[in-house]
């Protein structure tokens, strides 16, 4: 008896990755998803590999995610895959405080990102 099925939300030539509690603000995340927006895959994978951003290497396994989901579950060819949209989003703040001077609280903010990673397939040019 299952539950129903819903209707797939992207078109039949693409793929997506979703990452959720990425530690990271959404604007340090933001920087790296400009990195690789619009890229083919190849060259958005060498760019994340060579990036010196600590948070990098987790966005190229979401690439490499959405690659692996392109090709098993959605039959897409690996060689014309670009990366149609990146985007990021605020998820939860852990709150902490440091002791400051005079009984005063210093706040800390620890904020979390999610990223959703969409690759789609490039038309053949006849």
């Amino acid at each position: 008896m299952g539950k129903k099925s819903t209707a797939r939300t992207l078109a039949d030539n693409e793929a997506m990755a979703f990452a959720k509690q990425i530690r990271v603000s959404p604007q340090k995340l933001n920087l790296v998803a400009q990195l690789i927006r619009g890229k083919d895959c190849e060259t958005a994978l060498a760019t994340l590999q060579f990036s010196r951003r600590r948070i990098a290497g987790d966005v190229k396994k979401l690439l490499e995610s959405a690659i692996a989901n392109a090709e098993n579950n959605h039959q897409l060819d690996v060689d014309n895959l670009f990366v149609a949209e990146a985007t990021v989003g605020r998820a939860m703040v852990m709150k902490r405080w440091r002791a400051r001077a005079r009984g005063r609280v210093g706040r800390i903010q620890k904020p979390f990102s999610n990223m959703r990673l969409i690759v789609r397939e490039r038309e053949e040019t006849a």
